[in-house]
């Protein structure tokens, strides 16, 4: 999978990028059609705890899929998010 990851107006460290290349790659098992994923962090300056931002979309044929989730660490938003992707994965593959 062709992953691209994109942190706007901040630096991502190694170990972040690392974190969710891997727990991207576990989705492959539930799917392994999927062309590549982009992910966005951001992060809130509304908000003084919760302002972690991940954004992933996944490009699979014949569909997109996408989670953002908003919560108190970079890790924590992209476990959230990956597992919100893996039950649409698994809800596209009863259809």
């Amino acid at each position: 999978m062709d992953t691209q990851m994109h942190a706007i107006h901040f630096k991502a460290d190694k170990k972040l990028l690392s974190f969710i290349q891997e727990r991207l790659n576990k989705l492959e098992q539930f799917n392994d059609q999927i062309v590549s994923a982009e992910v966005y962090l951001r992060l809130d300056k509304d908000r003084e705890k919760e302002n972690k931002i991940t954004e992933i979309k996944l490009h699979v044929p014949g569909k997109d899929l996408f989670a953002k989730k908003q919560c108190k660490s970079f890790e924590e938003a992209t476990n959230v998010a990956v597992e919100a992707l893996r039950r649409q994965i698994m809800k596209d593959k009863t259809r």
